[in-house]
C-alpha cells in the first residue's frame, strides 16, 4: 500500500529563503550536472540532490552510490551537492533548488504541520548515527543529559535533526530547553576547535568526527546511538534518520526518475551489507579519510550498524520518531501527523 509523504516548512532561515525563491524543482531537474567529485557527468537525466554533508558517514550512501557507478547504470545524471547541516539540505529542497534531499526522516513530520508535503522514499537507516560527545573539560560533572542544564551543547545547526536529539534528550531527562544553549558549530574541524576551546561542553555529532574527537583525546563519549541498540536505550525505539526525501508532488509527477534513485540506492544499501568497512572505505573520495584511512575505515565500521540494507521504513519507526518531536516541539505537540504521509514504500520494495 502506498504511503506518501505532505511534510512541512523550513526552520527560521529557510522561511525567508522560501518566500523569495520561486524556482521549481522542474527547472531545476532540467539544469546540466555538474561533472566534478559530487557530479555524475556524462549523458542521463539530470538530478540534483543536496546531502546534509557529503562526508558524513551518516549520508555516506549517497556518495558511494556515486562512485559505484549506480546512478548512471540506470540512466541517471546526479549531481550530489552539500550543506554542512541537514536542515540547510531541506530548505533547498523546499525551495525548489533540488529535486531531492539526503537528511533526516524528521524534518518530514516538523515540515509536515507547517504545511509542506514531503515524504521520505528511501530509507537508509533504522537509527540516529549520532553520538553525544564531552569535552575532557566538562566530563568530570557532564556525565549524562540530566547534567545539561546550564551547558552550551553543539549542534550542526539550529533546527537541525541534532539540534531535535539533543532537546529530546535534555527533556526526557528532566531538563527544560530553555535551560541549556544549543550553539551551530557544524561538524569535523569546526565542531572538534569548538570543543577544544571551551566554546561548547560538549554537542552531538557524528563520524568521522566522532573517531578524530577520540583519536586526538579532546573529549568522551556520553552516549551512543550508532546502534539499533543505542537507539533503542536512548530513544525508546528504532529511530529511522538518514534517508531520500523529495516533495510529494514532485514524487507524483516523476515516478519512473524516483524508481531509478530508489534502484541505486537499494543496490548501494545491500553492496554495504555485504563488504567491509575498510572495502567501502576504499570506495569514497581520498579526501574524506583526512590523511588518516584507518581511522576513516574505523568510523565507518562503527557507524555500519545503522544503515538498513533494503531501504524500507523500520516497524514503529515513524511512531519513535513522532514520539520524540512531541517531547519538545510545541508546533507538533499540538498537531495532528499523518505518518502514512512522510515515508512511501512504494518504490523500495519494487527494487528488483
Amino acid at each position: 500500500m502506498r504511503k506518501t509523504a505532505r511534510y512541512a516548512s523550513l526552520a527560521a532561515a529557510g522561511l525567508l529563503a522560501l518566500s523569495s525563491l520561486t524556482a521549481c524543482a522542474n527547472d531545476a531537474a532540467s539544469s546540466t550536472a555538474d561533472t566534478g567529485s559530487g557530479g555524475g557527468g556524462g549523458k542521463g537525466e539530470n538530478v540534483k540532490i543536496m546531502v546534509g554533508g557529503l562526508d558524513k558517514v551518516i549520508y555516506l550512501p549517497a556518495m558511494l552510490t556515486q562512485r559505484l557507478g549506480y546512478f548512471q547504470a540506470e540512466g541517471l545524471n546526479v549531481q550530489l551537492l552539500s550543506e554542512p547541516a541537514g536542515v540547510q539540505a531541506e530548505t533547498a529542497l523546499v525551495s525548489g533548488q533540488v529535486q531531492g534531499a539526503v537528511g533526516f526522516y524528521d524534518h518530514t513530520l516538523d515540515l509536515q504541520v507547517k504545511g509542506k508535503s514531503v515524504e521520505s522514499v528511501v530509507q537508509f537507516s533504522h537509527a540516529p548515527g549520532e553520538v553525544e560527545v564531552v569535552s575532557n573539560k566538562a566530563a568530570g560533572d557532564l556525565t549524562s543529559p540530566k547534567d545539561f542544564k546550564g551547558r552550551k551543547l553543539g549542534v550542526t545547526g539550529l533546527g537541525s535533526s541534532t539540534d531535535f536529539l539533543t532537546k529530546y534528550l535534555a527533556v526526557k531527562n528532566g531538563v527544560n530547553v530553555s535551560q541549556f544553549t544549543p550553539v551551530a558549530v557544524g561538524a569535523g574541524p569546526t565542531f572538534i576547535a569548538a570543543l577544544q576551546k571551551g566554546a561548547i561542553d560538549g554537542g552531538m555529532t557524528t563520524d568521522p568526527t566522532v573517531a578524530t574527537i577520540l583519536d586526538k583525546k579532546a573529549g568522551k563519549v556520553l552516549l551512543d546511538m550508532r546502534t539499533p541498540e543505542g537507539s533503542q536505550k536512548a530513544l525508546g525505539g528504532p529511530y529511522p534518520s538518514s534517508s531520500l526525501y523529495m516533495q510529494t508532488d514532485w514524487v507524483n509527477g516523476h515516478k519512473d526518475t524516483v524508481q531509478k534513485l530508489a534502484n541505486a540506492f537499494v543496490k548501494t544499501l545491500k553492496w554495504m551489507s555485504t563488504h567491509s568497512a575498510d572495502e567501502i572505505a576504499a570506495r569514497m573520495p581520498a579526501d574524506y579519510s583526512q590523511g588518516d584511512k584507518a581511522l576513516y575505515a574505523q568510523s565507518v565500521k562503527s557507524t555500519l550498524p545503522m544503515f538498513t540494507d533494503d531501504g524500507v521504513m523500520p516497524q514503529g519507526g515513524p511512531e519513535t520518531v513522532e514520539k520524540v518531536l512531541k517531547a519538545f516541539n510545541p508546533n507538533i505537540q499540538n498537531a495532528k501527523v499523518d505518518l502514512s504521509k512522510t515515508y512511501t514504500t512504494e518504490f523500495v520494495k519494487a527494487v528488483k
